[in-house]
């Protein structure tokens, strides 16, 4: 009986270092699988040169920070009000080799960058739509566009805070993240909704602070 005991625990001394190297390989192996992995597949994946507003084709693991009203009003080319009238997919061609959305707008109300009572058509790269950044026939909006890029394209400032809706009674209606961003500015601040009037004074407030 004692001669069985110890060859049983001569047996397992035996095993134990292949148990342990087998566990060690498989971890290592593991390591070597999540570092290809990680290598391979980069964390925030940039969209064609759609400018200052470059959203990632995947949402990006960190959050922007907190871009006041004068932040959004100063990186805007275009601001205006007005509702969508048309929109139209456009596949990539020899000239624009991305495939993009066109918006068309009848403008209501101007504050740089067009005109009232003008048709304004602006091209979108495909990724942002998909992205969240939509529009719709009928929809009414306020919006504040960056500069085109050189393929000709643009993107709200700040996505979303450079977007606002405009309800029945031409109101532009401010969510919860523009009053959190925009609760230090004199003229917005505060405010659930607002007239265009106000949203063009923050706006000349902000080029006069420049």
């Amino acid at each position: 009986m004692h001669g069985r005991s110890l060859c049983l625990l001569v047996i397992l001394s035996l095993l134990a270092p292949l148990r342990v190297g087998s566990q060690t390989e498989r971890r290592a192996s593991d390591s070597q699988i999540t570092s290809d992995f990680a290598i391979r597949w980069p964390t925030i994946i940039q969209t064609p040169d759609v400018g200052p507003g470059t959203s990632p084709v995947r949402p990006p693991l960190r959050s922007p920070g907190i871009i006041g009203f004068q932040g959004v009003a100063r990186a805007a080319r275009t601001i205006f009000s007005g509702t969508v009238t048309a929109i139209e997919r456009h596949p990539a061609t020899h000239g624009q080799p991305i495939e993009t959305v066109a918006i068309t707008f009848h403008v209501e109300n101007a504050i740089r960058g067009t005109t009232p009572g003008s048709d304004l058509t602006i091209s979108q790269w495909i990724g942002l739509w998909s992205g969240g950044q939509r529009y719709r026939v009928g929809e009414r909006v306020l919006l504040f566009l960056y500069p085109l890029s050189k393929l000709g394209l643009t993107s709200c400032v700040a996505w979303p805070t450079g977007r606002f809706n405009v309800d029945g009674q031409g109101r532009i209606l401010l969510s919860a993240q523009h009053l959190v961003s925009f609760r230090k500015d004199p003229v917005l601040g505060g405010k659930s909704h607002a007239r265009f009037s106000d949203f063009a004074l923050a706006v000349r407030r902000a080029s006069e602070e420049e």
